[in-house]
């Protein structure tokens, strides 16, 4: 291993320990030290690599955010129709938060309602994640899928508004469980393309066989 890859699996070590405490403890209480206990790091090694806690704490969603678009790209290049590649989209991001339940912890409870993370380079990430999703749904305005009326902004925000909304009460409350967290796309977005669709229904066949098999198994 060179030295480059020892630094970025530190790097990443750090980054999902502090996800965890921060996570489970909040990020007033969550200290440094928590971090260093919990990735096996010590306190000098993690300021090598963060100015602070909060530099830390908006480090967190980069390499996430680079792990899921990397993996919702490579799947939009499978599917097609702009329904079909907004029903991954959602899909695979569930996925990702149940895979990655520290991370999703701290993206929807902590940094959205930090305003001094819109100005990073992390929330540049999420933009462009944000960008591949106004993509599918012009691309579904292009081809006819789509109303062609109708605000990409206003559909983009409705779907991803309400998959928030299902994510923060399966953090909080515990409910929906995992499953029934993933089967949450198909009626959300059979109401969407019911209301935005130029006369589509939205194919039923099973998320399973849309998706690579190695990111579906249990």
């Amino acid at each position: 291993m060179t030295g480059k890859e020892k630094t970025e699996l530190r790097k990443t070590q750090i980054l999902q320990a502090a996800a965890k405490v921060f996570a489970e403890k909040g990020f007033q209480e969550g200290t440094i030290p928590d971090v260093a206990k919990e990735s096996g790091v010590s306190e000098a090694s993690i300021y090598e690599y963060f100015s602070n806690k909060e530099n830390l704490l908006f480090s967190i969603p980069m390499e996430a955010m680079q792990r899921l678009s990397e993996k919702i790209d490579f799947h939009l290049k499978l599917i097609r129709g702009g329904a079909e590649k907004l029903r991954a989209i959602l899909y695979l991001q569930l996925l990702f938060y149940i895979e990655n339940r520290d991370y999703a912890a701290v993206i929807m409870l902590i940094l959205k309602q930090n305003r001094r993370f819109l100005d990073t380079e992390a929330h540049q990430a999420i933009r462009k994640h944000l960008k591949t999703v106004d993509k599918v749904i012009r691309d579904g305005m292009e081809c006819g899928e789509f109303r062609n009326d109708m605000d990409p902004y206003l559909i983009r925000s409705t779907c991803l508004g309400s998959m928030e909304h299902v994510v923060t009460n399966w953090l909080m409350l515990g409910h929906p469980t995992d499953e029934e967290l993933l089967k949450w796309v198909d009626p959300m977005l059979n109401a969407l393309v019911r209301g935005v669709g130029a006369g589509n229904e939205l194919n039923q066949c099973p998320l399973k066989h849309l998706i690579v098999p190695e990111d579906v198994e249990a």
